[in-house]
């Protein structure tokens, strides 16, 4: 494995960490600022819009896994292909609302070295 691929792999498992932990400055920091996310129902959106919802949405338990399925790196950029597996418990729910399916990231290595998260397809869906 290589040095881009280990950094990559920490990244995802930070993003979980931080979420996990309800750490939306920690999981901004992980993002571009002209980041993009894409997911169902709805247009895409940015880094501004991202941290509104996840403020807005504090007090809410997050926990689930995220599986690298394929990780590429070209130059630069990346791409990585997860099986993610998310539960998601508003405060006084007795059930977490699961979401389950496959993410399409792109990243970028900045002007330091770091690699961030620059452009999010999520596809996940409704877990029965």
């Amino acid at each position: 494995m290589t040095d881009d691929e280990s950094a990559i792999r920490e990244l995802i498992d930070t993003w979980m960490e931080a979420s996990r932990a309800g750490d939306t400055e920690k999981v901004l920091g992980l993002m571009t600022d002209d980041v993009v996310f894409s997911v169902p129902g709805r247009e895409p959106f940015g880094k501004a819009e991202f941290a509104a919802m996840s403020r807005a949405q504090q007090g809410m338990r997050v926990d689930g896994t995220a599986e690298i399925v394929e990780l590429q790196v070209l130059g630069d950029w990346a791409f990585v292909r997860n099986r993610i597996d998310i539960a998601v418990t508003p405060p006084g729910a007795a059930q977490p609302l699961r979401r389950a399916g496959y993410t399409l990231t792109l990243l970028r290595k900045n002007g330091d070295g770091r690699w961030l998260l620059a452009r999010d397809a999520n596809l996940v869906d409704v877990k029965k």
